[in-house]
């Protein structure tokens, strides 16, 4: 009897990682950002693979903000940060993020459940280049709070985003 449970029980949790592994499409186009870690739905063996289209197909928000890299206001827009861990199932409290150039910040989880952090994509309404930063840049909405205008959030601010690891 025991023995017969057991067997249940494993065949359950396959079954469940299975539908996990589902609810994230492979990517069609050339991926963009990969998310890693402690991630519970995913579609490759790294983690989550996110093409363009996708990112965009996610909840998404507007930005329009003054930065530290942009002479005047500049309107950002992107997948929610929040969305993308909801949606890949994040679990971990904080995110390693690598860009490109291999430059890698922290950006504790809670910034992206207590802010409206985007994952931004285009740059007044144009998809931003790897020159001007992109594909991805992560903007906090700074002109929102004041009080994430300092160091701190510009250094989390990582631009031409290629990686997000959960932890």
């Amino acid at each position: 009897m025991l023995k017969r449970l057991a067997i249940a029980c494993l065949a359950l949790l396959g079954a469940a990682g299975l539908a996990s592994a589902d609810t994230i499409p492979a990517p069609k186009d050339p991926v963009i950002l990969t998310v890693t870690g402690k991630v519970t739905n995913r579609n490759s063996a790294e983690g989550a693979a996110f093409d363009a289209a996708m990112l965009q197909a996610l909840p998404s928000r507007e930005t329009v903000t003054n930065t530290p890299w942009y002479p005047e206001k500049t309107r950002f827009e992107g997948p929610i940060g929040a969305a993308v861990l909801d949606l890949v199932g994040a679990s971990g409290t904080m995110l390693r993020v690598t860009a490109l150039n291999d430059y890698v910040v922290e950006i504790p989880v809670a910034d992206f459940r207590k802010w409206p952090v985007i994952l931004a994509t285009k740059i007044d309404g144009k998809p931003i280049s790897v020159r001007e930063k992109g594909p991805i840049f992560v903007i906090y909405p700074f002109d929102q709070d004041p009080s994430l205008y300092n160091e701190l959030y510009f250094g989390r601010s990582a631009w031409q985003l290629k990686t997000i690891e959960v932890r």
